[in-house]
């Protein structure tokens, strides 16, 4: 992929897009972990904007990331509660204060995930 010289973030956010749509059903990254794999340690924020951005039409599984310590915590044009209940149609069991037990889902990519996305 090229990086987009109008918009530096356009790079990023298109590996962000890779990342996420490795993760399996049922599974789940953080945000802070998707930026790590990323090799953009602190970028959590940065993961976020990205997934802000998608569009129906990219088909991001953005539900699949949430924040590190087990929680539902999306912001933007989709709800906490239409996450968990895609998360929930995957398998993942909720606490009724929308927290969850992330290391039981939590994917941790192997040798074979996308990290050097160029």
């Amino acid at each position: 992929m090229k990086q987009n010289s109008k918009n530096p973030r356009k790079g990023f956010f298109e590996k962000v897009y890779v990342v996420v749509r490795s993760i399996p059903k049922g599974r789940v990254m953080s945000y802070g972990q998707v930026a790590l794999f990323l090799d953009m340690p602190r970028g959590a924020r940065e993961v976020g904007w990205a997934l802000s951005m998608i569009k129906d039409s990219d088909m991001v599984p953005w539900w699949r990331v949430v924040n590190g310590e087990g929680r539902v915590s999306i912001k933007g044009k989709y709800s906490a509660d239409e996450q968990r209940e895609l998360l929930k149609e995957e398998g993942v069991q909720f606490s009724k204060d929308f927290t969850f037990d992330i290391e039981k889902y939590r994917f941790i990519p192997g040798e074979n995930a996308p990290r050097n996305v160029a």
